[in-house]
């Protein structure tokens, strides 16, 4: 289980994550098959969850960009927080690709990740999350869902993941 690296409260602040500039944002979280039943066994309608295993993003009343259905803009909480996706619970750490190489990447736009770059908590955490991403269970299931591994602008590379 990955553990919390954002402090309780900070996000509910920031309001950066689950806006999108664009309906298709590469940003959006991709979904494995646990995160679809997930979803649906806590009543987000099937008709969030694109045939491409990326949830689909709703037009943010009154601006320009997009939101995660599950975002609740009055509180800027997530709806299904216990029950969201690998992505949403590993950000703002994303399996990044780069040509034929992966790397676990942080993306140093949140304003947590960036104020505890080169900490000794960021770099616990990576050590963390690299002890779940080298297991022989979790290189299977990034075998079997290569769309969770993708091309993100701007973001720091850390390690490179030898899958």
């Amino acid at each position: 289980m990955i553990r919390e690296f954002i402090q309780k409260g900070y996000c509910l602040k920031c309001k950066g994550c689950c806006r999108f500039a664009e309906s298709d944002s590469p940003w959006s979280p991709n979904l494995l098959k646990e995160d679809i039943k997930a979803l649906v066994d806590n009543a987000m309608p099937p008709f969030f969850i694109l045939e491409n295993k990326k949830i689909r993003l709703i037009k943010e009343a009154g601006e320009e960009g997009y939101l995660c259905p599950l975002l609740g803009c009055e509180d800027n909480r997530c709806k299904l927080y216990e029950a969201r996706p690998f992505e949403c619970r590993l950000y703002p750490f994303l399996l990044n690709r780069k040509g034929k190489e992966v790397f676990l990447s942080v993306d140093l736009k949140c304003p947590f990740a960036g104020d505890k770059n080169n900490s000794g908590l960021l770099k616990a955490h990576t050590k963390h999350l690299l002890g779940i991403l080298n297991t022989p269970a979790f290189r299977k299931t990034l075998k079997k869902n290569p769309h969770m591994i993708q091309e993100y602008p701007g973001v720091t590379d850390l390690v490179v993941l030898n899958l």
